[in-house]
């Protein structure tokens, strides 16, 4: 599977940009603001919440670092004027953290305070492991000023389990939960499925044990049927968690599920003018996703 999948991948690579974008867009809702402030709007409509992402990362210099700073800025302002349900998540790398960590800091304190003054919320993603120890320091940096941020943990790090007592350091958890997509090694890497869905739901019961909040952002229904099956047994309260899911990937009618059952459902809606390169460097980190996209493109 590999194998093809490298094939695939390569043939991908080869086609023409114009042909590709017919099927990103149903992962990625446009190249500007207003096509993710459309988007957000019609999902608001269907009952979801959303989550706004500029997509891209590893900026190389201070003035692209600003400018994307900028971006979200204009961004959340655009959400309020709107008055949309949506919050925003920002990559460390994207506002420059592959520049400095004071370059990374110094423009996540614009966006908090343009948080705060909209009454919003943001989300630090959670990038490769390579950054996971600044991600985390940075998060609880700033949290003990801050209510309304949070960031993300990954099932598949062995780390993770440990890591949510240091992140509820000042007793407000807010974290979204999703397995990880970065291709990391076996050391420090849960390879299984199995074992990955295992310590999922581990961390999702410790969070709840600890008071937090999580987003539950997984497409895997068969770990959803088992989060649903904890929330039952535990008679976990609704404002603990949330669902989540990315934009276009068909969920086989949980969404509709979600939303029958009054759980909050997020939807997390990627766009902008880097969609292509996005797209082909997270090939590239792991081929799987090739199989994954080809079965999602032709289900409903």
């Amino acid at each position: 599977m590999m194998i093809i999948n490298q094939i695939i991948l390569f043939l991908i690579t080869k086609l023409p940009k114009s042909f590709i974008k017919i099927f990103a867009s149903r992962y990625v809702a446009g190249e500007s603001q207003l096509d993710a402030i459309e988007t957000a709007k019609k999902l608001n409509k269907k009952g979801f919440s959303v989550t706004l992402d500029i997509l891209g990362e590893h900026t190389k210099t201070v003035q692209e670092a600003k400018n994307i700073t900028q971006e979200y800025v204009k961004l959340f302002n655009l959400i309020e004027k709107n008055n949309i349900d949506a919050n925003i998540s920002i990559k460390p790398t994207h506002i420059g953290l592959d520049i400095s960590i004071e370059e990374f800091e110094s423009n996540l304190s614009i966006l908090l305070n343009t948080a705060s003054n909209t009454n919003n919320f943001l989300r630090i993603d959670m990038e490769s492991s390579l950054v996971t120890n600044q991600t985390i320091n940075t998060t609880l940096k700033f949290q003990k000023n801050n209510k309304n941020l949070g960031t993300v943990v990954q099932a598949y790090l062995y780390r993770t389990i440990d890591d949510l007592n240091l992140l509820n350091k000042f007793n407000n958890l807010n974290l979204r939960l999703c397995k990880g997509i970065y291709k990391e090694s076996e050391r420090i890497a849960i390879q299984s499925r199995n074992q990955i869905n295992t310590n999922y739901l581990k961390i999702f019961e410790k969070i709840i044990h600890l008071k937090g909040f999580v987003g539950i952002a997984t497409h895997d229904q068969a770990l959803i049927e088992d989060i649903y099956k904890l929330i039952h047994r535990n008679k976990i309260d609704k404002k603990q968690f949330e669902f989540q899911a990315l934009y276009g990937v068909p969920m086989g009618g949980w969404l509709e599920k979600h939303l029958s059952n009054n759980y909050k459902t997020r939807i997390y809606i990627p766009f902008g003018p880097n969609w292509y390169d996005y797209s082909i460097r997270r090939l590239k980190e792991n081929p799987n996703i090739v199989n994954y996209i080809f079965k999602n493109l032709f289900t409903n």
